[in-house]
């Protein structure tokens, strides 16, 4: 098993009633932030990943939200260009995973290819590449692309992103959301074959490229193993036999919340009010008709939806949350480090 540290910049000062009166994407009013908690939330989220490193985790992992008060990291690549750098200067062999850039909403896929083949350079060739294909939300009313469209432009800019990292000689690319006379970029990826992690929320579909074309699916739920985690393993491993692939555990990673302190009720009174903030005024405060949009997933996912609502129906439970909620459904797993190994 490889362990990561997942973390994400979030707005740590909201107020008290911000889920009773707004959500925590796309209308967030900025009026609710001031210079000083925008600063330090930024300066803290770099030094966690960093102490992360330092402490001997096999991968930083960050990712991509825009115009959001619960991960203000609209680039990743900017924060793994530093975290590259601080790493390489200081000889901590850490992969470094933008877990990622979220092709279904990318305009400049190309763009994406350079950034990465960048971190890889600068790392020394640590960079574990991730591409979501989007929230439909993100992607259709961030940025402005039609539902539609989100999953064809994931598809196409997946394409263009490999070719251009395996391809020696310059070639020409002339797809239905990008046209380039000529690629030929500046510098490639250190590594041969970058490995690469597709995170999705267990779309048959999704899973079943992931398979076909030997990369990782990374399964990014806010839920935890207990809960929803062996629908999703199921599934992920049915389809393998389908597809003919052995069931490689590295084939697979997923997002598990964990706090640690020297005994269960003073992990409670550490970290009870930190995580019922992030649940409610992040997951919990995200309307379900922005989670799922008409035409942003395909119809497999639909599918799949409809006979396990899963995740989605979970979501407006955050909302009230309370800390032994989260705990007794497995979401969070907390306590001293004996309850933590047991669970």
């Amino acid at each position: 098993m490889k362990i990561t540290l997942f973390a994400q910049a979030a707005y740590r000062d909201l107020p008290d009633d911000f889920e009773q009166r707004h959500e925590s994407v796309c209308s967030t009013p900025y009026s609710l932030a001031t210079a000083d908690g925008v600063y330090s939330t930024m300066r803290d989220f770099l030094d966690v990943l960093m102490c992360a490193a330092r402490a001997g985790f096999d991968g930083l992992s960050v990712t991509e939200h825009s115009q959001s008060s619960y991960d203000m990291i609209p680039n990743p690549d900017l924060i793994a260009s530093a975290l590259a750098y601080m790493t390489e200067t200081e000889n901590l062999p850490v992969a470094i995973i933008p877990m990622g850039r979220s092709l279904g909403k990318a305009k400049e896929p190309l763009r994406v290819a350079e950034e990465y083949a960048m971190i890889d350079v600068m790392s020394g060739g640590r960079l574990v590449a991730g591409f979501p294909i989007g929230l439909s939300y993100d992607a259709a009313i961030n940025n402005g692309i039609a539902p539609i469209d989100i999953r064809p432009r994931f598809d196409e800019g997946l394409e263009l992103i490999l070719r251009t990292w395996n391809t020696k000689k310059p070639f020409a690319f002339n797809g239905r959301f990008s046209q380039h006379g000529m690629i030929n970029i500046w510098p490639r990826p250190l590594q041969e074959h970058i490995p690469v992690y597709i995170t999705g929320i267990g779309n048959p579909r999704t899973m079943q490229m992931c398979l076909e074309r030997n990369m990782a699916f990374n399964y990014l739920s806010w839920f935890g193993a207990k809960l929803t985690g062996k629908r999703i393993f199921d599934r992920f491993w049915e389809t393998a036999d389908q597809v003919g692939v052995p069931r490689n555990p590295y084939r697979m990673g997923f997002v598990q919340t964990i706090a640690v302190a020297e005994t269960d009720a003073q992990a409670e009174a550490d970290y009870a009010r930190h995580l019922e903030y992030g649940f409610r005024k992040g997951l919990g405060s995200i309307p379900m008709e922005k989670l799922g949009l008409p035409g942003g997933i395909d119809i497999k996912g639909v599918e799949a939806l409809v006979k396990d609502p899963g995740d989605f129906g979970m979501v407006h439970q955050m909302r009230n949350a309370s800390y032994r909620d989260l705990v007794d459904a497995g979401c969070v797993i907390a306590g001293s480090p004996a309850t933590r190994r047991a669970k």
